[in-house]
């Protein structure tokens, strides 16, 4: 009783005509779930309704038998036997013609007709039914364009799901289809529109017959498909959904050729270029359906149409490509690219379509035309047009076939050979340079050997090599040879990216890249090719564009030989291409530069690996020889050489081998290699400038690319024997330095700093090394490594405080299973660290100033400590490990050391107070420390060689160091020492990202002003004024930001204001204006005030000897001048 009073009650609300849709949604729902629930029965719900059903109100009984209907669409899988359905579909069915309660009919009839089998469906005979009362009751096109939809959607799934049951209804069938779509024009109902179509034309044949006209004269009136509602309307309907629609429609049978390909022809003279492309794209579809029998009857008009847009007036335009492909590389319009698959299509379906093209006269009398052009440079672009658009066409004619190139070499082949005056009896060295013969010859060689390639996995025919374009081709291959190899010999090939050395080299190229099964040039040839353009390339280069465009095709013949490295073709390019351009490495006899030697090598060895790894092989043989001659004979020619073949080792061959997944057996013995020559040069004639201009720095980099992509086992390898040789060497092998307990004295200091030369590549080296290790490598005598880096680092060794960073960042915090006596732990290595450079406890003190000249006598010592603190402070930093805190207390120890107004009483026994200048640079680079903390680094500490990296570390520092450094500037009473600090507050801000500084805009910005207040007073601090003008840009654009600056405006707009006249920097100059645009979106009850400042300010901008610094002062100018009065005078 209580599930029926809440039935009727749902029921009611729903036919209730002031119910919401939402109510209405809730009923559906809530009666639905009765059912699915077996707490109503099918039977139980359609006697409660059956007043609704059945009533003479209109509304009441159209909104009941939409109630129905929905809750059935609710119960698609709920099994329902065959006698609920055949009731149910029969009451819809009937309800059809009820134009009152038709939207439920329909729906009710959707809702059992997509049934599946297994919860029970409707009959075919039902089925039927429907579809007659579809076809007798429905006038589709009266209705709103809702229940239009859902009438295509019911003949949709009827022609889907029940074909056979409504097959014999005929020509009536097709009758009321063609009624219900006519004139229809909603972009929904159109998408069914022609879907029902194509449906009904692959289904039935035989009555579409007599209505095919009729039909598609509905169907051509879509085309092309053009919307002519707003923009945004029916955004779930594309356009280009729409046309593919119409396309499958038009191409569902070959009834419709009649009558759509005379259409699609006459739209191609449309001046719509979307009409003429759509033409082309369904011309190429249909062409595919219809078949070659009925297309033939339209090729000449194909022909025609493809040959007016390509050819007669082509739209391409020159490409990017242009000039480094001879000037002849076009881009081709939309229009023609569907052209251009049109001819493909078609020549592909119909070999005799060719003939039209080859017996074109045009054709051919514009190939002889091209004769008349002495220079390319004399040929129009409108001709160049056409010629590119002729070697598209006879390419794309050739490509499809053998049969297809036979006839396209036929009738164009020997004309061409004619225009390049070429004889196949009679090879020639002089060739007539007559550009349209050369190009068309190019493009034909390119398609026959792309039709050679895509036969070469096919079976072969016996009689292949009597083809008509193979015979021609072989016969003059040898002419074709020396006139290509003539184009690049001749006066031509002396002018920069000439178009005839161009197609010279590819001409070449591709005769040399005939798949050898089907090899139209004998090996005599080939090698002949491979030896010009190997001669080219070991020139001396100063023909660039020859040059590049000869390595280009070596390199892509090598590519292509991959596919066949047992035959004949391979061996010919291992013994005259491999073999002599490797060999340029170690030659001097070549004019060849070294830049350009090196550039060949790599890009031949690029093509296999084993090519490659003979390249390795030869540099490391020539970088061991320059080696030598700069160590045992000082020759200083030889140290840019090494400076190249470093470079080419690491920014090219290792990265190859690392890409392509090679083994570590390269980067091992580079490293090893080079230890090796270290061990055996006991002196190295290298003085220190020439190791400034980049030998000993390019040695280095190379070292720590090649130990950072070794695997933990072979680093420990490498840092083992570099270990031996480092520390074999006399000059490290004091007692105390051995020990590795005891701290430097100062003539230890003193000493050190006169060995020089193999002692500091010894060092730099090994620094090298230790950089790149993985954390889990195994450093023997970490304790004597670390008290060698400590004194370098004390002696202005910079490698030496990268390697003490990196070794702090990877260092484990506890030692398992390993040797203590070799191994040590991070806790030791700073204990050890600490007490060398006297840095006191935790309690937050600093540097002992007192105890630290024991370790100095001269301020360059200071500087050097605190370099090497910034780099340890830095792998500390990044790994997130407490004793940064310690590193921080120590620099700010040097930074507020006043050196303009007496020094603190424990400084003064170390540095005499006279040396102020001296002072002023220590505490310079305290402050600059706190960049090297906080910057990325491409030396060490990155994960290209292993960092220990948290993540966040850049905000943790920025939130504990902050409150320090503006505690330290609010108490600072000297200017200098508050400038230093500012220095330092720069640097962090600068260094950190965007979105902590936003989350502390507030208390940063007035101390953002007055550190650009301060640090513009210098010129040398002009980056660091540029970089935190690029954080208050990014504070004024961002929301969060902006609060804090309109609190500020006045002071920003102060600032903004005076940078718009700094002399020293145009980026500052451009970045200050562009920030005084963004003030501008301030409050105005802010920045009003000071809007006569800053036009003043932009005025004088305006006059700024930078163009970029003027365009911006305009736009910031007219900005301001907006928000004044117009009678403003300032």
């Amino acid at each position: 009783m209580g599930d029926s009073v809440q039935l009727i009650k749902h029921v009611e609300l729903y036919v209730n005509s002031s119910a919401t849709p939402s109510q209405q949604v809730a009923s559906v729902d809530a009666v639905a779930a009765l059912l699915k629930n077996d707490l109503l029965t099918l039977d139980a719900l359609v006697r409660e309704m059956e007043m609704y059903l059945t009533t003479t109100d209109s509304i009441v009984r159209s909104r009941g038998t939409l109630l129905l209907a929905e809750i059935l669409e609710q119960l698609t899988s709920k099994p329902l036997n065959s006698t609920s359905i055949h009731s149910l579909i029969g009451f819809f069915t009937e309800r059809l013609a009820d134009w009152k309660a038709l939207r439920g009919a329909i729906v009710g009839c959707l809702a059992l007709l997509r049934r599946k089998v297994d919860v029970g469906i409707v009959t075919d005979s039902e089925a039927k039914a429907v579809a007659q009362s579809y076809l007798q009751n429905l006038q589709v096109q009266s209705l709103g364009q809702h229940d239009r939809k859902l009438s295509f959607q019911l003949m949709d799934c009827l022609l889907d799901r029940y074909p056979g049951a409504i097959r014999d209804l005929g020509d009536n069938l097709v009758y009321g289809i063609c009624e219900a779509i006519d004139g229809e024009k909603d972009p929904q109902c159109l998408l069914l529109v022609f879907h029902i179509v194509e449906s009904l034309a692959r289904l039935y044949t035989g009555p579409l017959a007599n209505f095919a006209e009729d039909l598609f004269e509905i169907l051509g009136s879509y085309f092309p498909i053009h919307f002519t509602h707003p923009k945004g309307e029916d955004d779930d309907v594309k356009r280009e959904e729409l046309s593919r629609a119409l396309m499958l429609a038009f191409a569902s049978t070959h009834l419709f050729e009649p009558f759509s390909i005379p259409l699609l022809l006459e739209k191609l003279s449309s001046s719509l270029p979307s009409a003429k492309v759509e033409s082309f794209k369904y011309l190429s579809y249909c062409s595919t359906k219809y078949g070659p029998e009925r297309m033939v009857k339209h090729a000449e008009a194909l022909w025609s149409s493809v040959k007016d847009v390509t050819y007669i007036s082509p739209s391409s335009t020159p490409s990017t490509e242009s000039e480094s492909m001879g000037g002849m590389s076009f881009q081709d319009s939309e229009i023609m690219r569907h052209a251009f698959v049109l001819l493909q299509e078609v020549t592909r379906q119909h070999a005799d379509f060719v003939s039209l093209v080859i017996a074109d006269n045009d054709i051919h009398v514009f190939i002889n035309s091209l004769n008349q052009y002495k220079e390319f440079d004399d040929i129009p672009v409108l001709v160049k047009q056409k010629l590119h658009a002729l070697g598209h066409i006879l390419s794309t004619c050739a490509k499809p076939s053998v049969e297809l190139c036979n006839k396209v070499f036929e009738g164009f082949f020997p004309l061409l050979m004619d225009g390049f005056g070429l004889s196949a009896a009679k090879p020639s060295d002089n060739v007539e340079c007559k550009f349209g013969a050369i190009y068309l010859c190019t493009e034909l060689l390119a398609a026959s050997r792309y039709l050679t390639l895509s036969l070469d996995n096919c079976t072969l025919d016996p009689d292949f090599s009597r083809q008509t374009w193979h015979v021609m081709l072989s016969n003059f291959s040898k002419s074709l040879e020396k006139a290509f190899i003539a184009l690049l010999r001749s006066n031509v090939a002396d002018n920069a990216e000439s178009a005839y050395v161009y197609f010279g080299v590819k001409g070449l190229q591709i005769l040399a890249t005939f798949p050898e099964s089907f090899l139209p040039v004998s090996k005599s040839i080939y090698d002949d090719i491979l030896l010009e353009l190997v001669s080219i390339v070991t020139s001396s280069g100063s023909k660039t564009f020859l040059w590049t465009l000869a390595l280009k095709a070596l390199v892509e013949i090598g590519f292509f030989i991959n596919k066949c490295p047992g035959s004949g073709k391979a061996a010919s390019f291992e013994s005259i291409v491999v073999e002599k351009i490797v060999s340029l490495i170690s030659s001097d006899d070549s004019a060849l530069p070294l830049s350009l030697k090196l550039q060949a090598v790599f890009e031949i060895g690029e093509t296999r690996k084993d090519i490659m790894l003979r390249v390795v092989q030869a540099l490391d043989e020539a970088i061991s020889t320059k080696f030598s001659e700069v160590n045992d004979h000082g020759n200083h020619e030889s140290y840019n050489m090494i400076v190249k073949l470093l470079d080419t080792y690491t920014q090219k061959v290792l990265p190859w081998f690392l890409e392509i997944g090679g083994s570590e057996e390269i980067p091992l013995n580079f490293a090893l290699g080079i230890w090796d020559k270290m061990e055996t040069s006991r002196f190295l004639n290298v003085n220190p400038l020439q190791i400034a201009s980049g030998v000993l720095g390019a040695t280095m980099t190379a070292m720590k690319s090649a130990v950072g992509s070794c695997s933990k086992e072979n680093q420990e390898i490498i840092i083992s024997k570099a270990f031996g040789i480092l520390f074999s060497s006399t000059d490290f092998g004091s007692p105390g330095f051995k020990s590795g307990n005891d701290i430097v004295k100062e003539d230890e200091l003193q000493q050190t700093n006169n060995n020089v030369g193999r002692d500091k590549w010894l060092t730099s080296l090994f620094a090298s090394v230790v950089i790149a290790l993985r954390p889990q490598t195994i450093i023997p005598n970490g304790k004597m490594v670390l008290q060698l880096f400590i004194t370098s680092l004390l002696n202005g060794h910079v490698p030496s405080a990268h390697a003490l960073g990196s070794l702090v960042n990877k260092l484990p915090l506890e030692i398992n299973g390993m040797d203590s006596s070799t191994s040590f732990t991070l806790n030791e290595a700073m204990d050890i660290i600490f007490h060398s450079f006297n840095i006191l406890g935790n309690d937050g003190s600093g540097i002992d100033f007192g105890s630290l000249r024991l370790n100095t006598l001269r301020i360059q010592s200071a500087i050097n400590t605190v370099v090497g603190l910034a780099w340890i402070g830095k792998g500390l930093l990044m790994r997130g490990h407490e004793k940064v805190k310690d590193i921080t207390m120590s620099l700010l120890s040097f930074l507020t050391m006043d050196g303009q107004d007496g020094l603190p009483k424990q400084f003064q026994n170390l540095i005499e107070v006279s040396d102020e200048k001296g002072v002023n640079q220590l505490m310079i680079c305290a402050g600059d420390a706190f960049r090297t903390i906080m910057s990325e680094s491409e030396e060490c500490l990155n994960r290209k060689y292993h960092a220990n990296v948290r993540p966040l570390y850049k905000q943790r520092f920025f939130s504990t160091i902050m409150p320090i450094l503006i505690s330290l500037v609010v108490k600072s009473e000297s200017s200098f020492v508050r400038s230093m600090l500012y220095r330092a507050f720069a640097h962090v801000v600068t260094e950190t990202p965007l979105s902590a500084i936003l989350g502390e805009a507030k208390k940063l910005v007035p101390l953002l002003l007055d550190c650009l207040s301060m640090l513009r007073k210098d010129v040398s601090n002009k980056e660091i004024i540029y970089s935190l003008l690029l954080v208050i840009s990014g504070v004024l654009v961002e929301k969060t930001g902006q609060e804090a600056a309109v609190e500020n405006a006045p002071g920003i707009i102060n600032q903004l204001t005076d940078l718009t006249a700094y002399s020293h920097m145009t980026a500052i100059r451009e970045t200050a204006i562009q920030c005084l645009v963004a003030v501008s979106q301030l409050s105005h009850t802010r920045i009003y005030p000071l809007r006569t400042k800053v036009l003043r300010a932009t005025s004088k901008a305006l006059d700024d000897p930078k163009r970029v610094v003027r365009q911006e002062a305009v736009r910031c100018h007219q900005t301001w001048a907006s928000m004044a009065s117009r009678s403003l005078h300032y």
